[in-house]
């Protein structure tokens, strides 16, 4: 029989009025609190980093191969789609997809108004998983081979300057020498919230970019690249490098959009500091419980040691007691804090503006191996710290606390 066990049992179901009650209850909403805090940051936090790096990645995919040199992307030259290295590319197993693109900066002009865009050309082989999802009005375009389709989806931001509905149709500019001019069609209007993409790309056939170029149909500015596991997106990018042509550049989505990735990175010290405040929250909380308990039983402690106890095996009785309501504490806390997540997850109860947080509602994320390790760290560090307070036991004489009162 563990008889630490069975006393500190005792001493949480006594009854009556004690000083220690209260305390207790506050540690236990203490640690609710904090635990709930941290699950639902840390849910937020991945699940504003998921939708930013998606949206990213839905206008650039995860890699990028173009000619050395060619950062812009807008006037790259020319690269054969039929290259020797992407048929040895789309055989290894990290990579999802690949498809050609090709950019050329230009000019919508209407009767009252004038937006500079890129217009981004895509093959038949464009994965429109992501556009599909942020369409609003109309639809996606199909591109079929050795045929020239007219149509384009813009964004909602370049529709609303230039008064654009689906069906209108647009005369595109482009400045080169000697300037030319297309007529296209808008299919879809998008809207990603990404104010930086959506201000400038327009998608469209990726034939009128070669002829405007006087490319051939082999043509492209290059290839995007997207991965099974963007966690592996660096040492693949490594693996491509070696593979491709030496005057081919290989940038992963990050090196292509670093303010915006380093801009994510440093939320994650905000959560940090965030974490560590609500830790330092529940152990002052718990600190003050296990005092407040050992104080509360000074007469007990003393006849447990009067009886022959060792320091350690009266500790243990108190430790107990903080295990519990720790325990409580975390149970009722990610008992909350998960239904806290899975509400705004299901039903999207809060939402954002999107042209300031590019997101329209708060984004949920709910990683099991967060939850855990969250858990274990909070059980850890609170488990060691509350060993120093009750090192107070030690220095109790058994004849002054049996007379304590």
């Amino acid at each position: 029989m563990n008889t630490e066990l069975f006393i500190a049992k005792r001493i949480l179901s006594g009854k009556g009025q004690r000083l220690s009650n209260p305390i207790v209850n506050i540690a236990i909403i203490a640690i609710v609190l904090s635990i709930t805090v941290m699950i639902v940051s840390v849910a937020v936090l991945s699940g504003y980093k998921q939708e930013i790096t998606s949206k990213v990645i839905g206008f650039g995919s995860h890699i990028i191969i173009n000619t050395f040199g060619e950062d812009d992307l807008m006037e790259a030259k020319p690269i054969n789609r039929n290259k020797l290295f992407i048929g040895d590319i789309k055989k290894n197993k990290e990579i999802k997809h690949v498809q050609v693109f090709a950019n050329k900066a230009g000019i919508i002009k209407t009767k009252a108004e004038i937006e500079g865009v890129v217009l981004k050309g895509i093959g038949e082989d464009f994965d429109w998983t992501f556009f599909d999802k942020n369409i609003i009005e109309g639809k996606s375009f199909k591109v079929l081979p050795n045929k020239k389709c007219d149509e384009i989806i813009v964004s909602k931001n370049i529709a609303d300057k230039l008064n654009l509905k689906v069906g209108s149709d647009v005369v595109m500019y482009f400045i080169q020498k000697p300037p030319r001019v297309r007529k296209f069609k808008i299919s879809g209007i998008y809207q990603s919230g990404l104010e930086e993409f959506d201000d400038k790309f327009i998608l469209g056939d990726i034939s009128h970019i070669q002829k405007l170029n006087d490319w051939d149909s082999l043509q492209v500015s290059g290839f995007e690249i997207l991965v099974n596991d963007f966690s592996t997106v660096n040492k693949t990018a490594e693996t491509l490098y070696d593979a491709v042509d030496s005057d081919m550049n290989v940038r992963t989505i990050k090196e292509a959009n670093p303010q915006l990735f380093d801009w994510l990175e440093l939320q994650n010290i905000s959560v940090l500091i965030l974490l560590v405040i609500m830790i330092v929250v529940a152990v002052i909380n718990m600190t003050t419980a296990l005092l407040i308990l050992i104080l509360e039983r000074t007469n007990m402690i003393g006849i447990l040691k009067a009886l022959g106890s060792p320091n350690w095996s009266v500790r243990k009785v108190f430790l107990y007691n903080a295990g519990f309501i720790l325990a409580k504490g975390l149970l009722y806390g990610n008992v909350l804090g998960l239904g806290l997540c899975f509400l705004q997850k299901k039903f999207s109860i809060l939402s954002l503006d999107k042209t300031v947080y590019y997101v329209s509602t708060v984004p949920i994320e709910i990683g099991i191996g967060n939850i855990l390790i969250l858990n274990l760290a909070t059980l850890l560090i609170c488990s060691l710290i509350l060993i120093l307070p009750s090192y107070i036991i030690t220095k109790i004489s058994p004849l002054k606390a049996i007379r304590y009162n």
